[in-house]
C-alpha cells in the first residue's frame, strides 16, 4: 500500500533534492523514491517538473518583489528602507531557504519566455534598490560611492544567506540575524560626517 503524502511534503522534498542534486539532475522518480511513493502519484500534485520549478521560482520572487515594492513606496527614509529590505530578505530566507536557493541558480532552467519574465522581475527589484541607495546618497544619509558598486555590494551581502541558513538551520534566531545583518551592512554605507 502506497504512503499518503501532503502537497507540502512533496514540495519540501522536491526543493531539497533540487538544492542537493540540481534541478536538471533531479527526476520525478528521485522525488517519488524519497517520498516512498510511485512516480505517477506525483502528478496529482503538479503537471510537470518544469511547471513545479516555474511555480516555485515565481512564488518566492513575487514575495520578494511585493515586499520590496511596499518598502519602496513607504514614507521611510532611505536608511530605514535599506534596513527593511535586509529584514525582508532574512524573513523570507529563514522561512523558505530552499525556495530562495532557486533564485540564485536554478531559475536558469525556466523555459525561455519565463526566464525573461524572471530577469525582468529581478531587474525591477535591483532598480528599486539602486534608487533607494541613490536617494540615500542624495540626502547624504549614505556616504557617496559608486552607485553600481554600492547596489551590488548591498545585494551580494544578503543574497548568500540561504546557503548559510540551510547549513545552520534552526540554530539561527531570525530576529538576531536581522539585527546583525542590518548593523553590519548599514554601518558600512551610512554617512558618518
Amino acid at each position: 500500500m502506497e504512503r499518503k503524502i501532503t502537497r507540502e511534503r512533496f514540495i519540501e522534498t522536491a526543493l531539497e533534492l533540487f538544492h542537493n542534486k540540481g534541478f536538471k539532475a533531479t527526476t520525478m522518480r528521485d522525488i517519488a523514491k524519497a517520498l516512498q511513493v510511485e512516480a505517477a502519484t506525483l502528478y496529482n500534485y503538479i503537471r510537470s517538473k518544469q511547471q513545479l520549478l516555474d511555480d516555485l521560482v515565481f512564488e518566492i520572487a513575487d514575495q520578494f518583489h511585493d515586499g520590496l515594492s511596499n518598502i519602496y513606496n513607504s514614507s521611510y527614509s532611505p536608511s530605514e528602507k535599506l534596513k527593511a529590505i535586509v529584514d525582508l530578505n532574512v524573513r523570507l530566507t529563514t522561512a523558505y531557504p530552499y525556495q530562495v536557493a532557486l533564485l540564485v541558480g536554478e531559475w536558469k532552467h525556466l523555459e525561455e519566455v519565463r526566464q525573461q519574465a524572471f530577469l525582468d522581475n529581478r531587474g525591477s527589484y535591483e532598480q528599486m534598490v539602486r534608487d533607494i541607495i541613490g536617494q540615500g546618497m542624495e540626502v547624504q544619509e549614505l556616504r557617496t560611492m559608486d552607485l553600481e558598486v554600492a547596489t551590488y555590494s548591498f545585494l551580494s551581502s544578503i543574497r548568500w544567506l540561504f546557503s548559510w541558513y540551510i547549513e545552520q538551520g534552526s540554530a539561527v534566531n531570525p530576529v538576531e540575524l536581522e539585527k546583525q545583518m542590518s548593523d553590519f551592512i548599514l554601518k558600512g554605507m551610512q554617512n558618518n560626517d
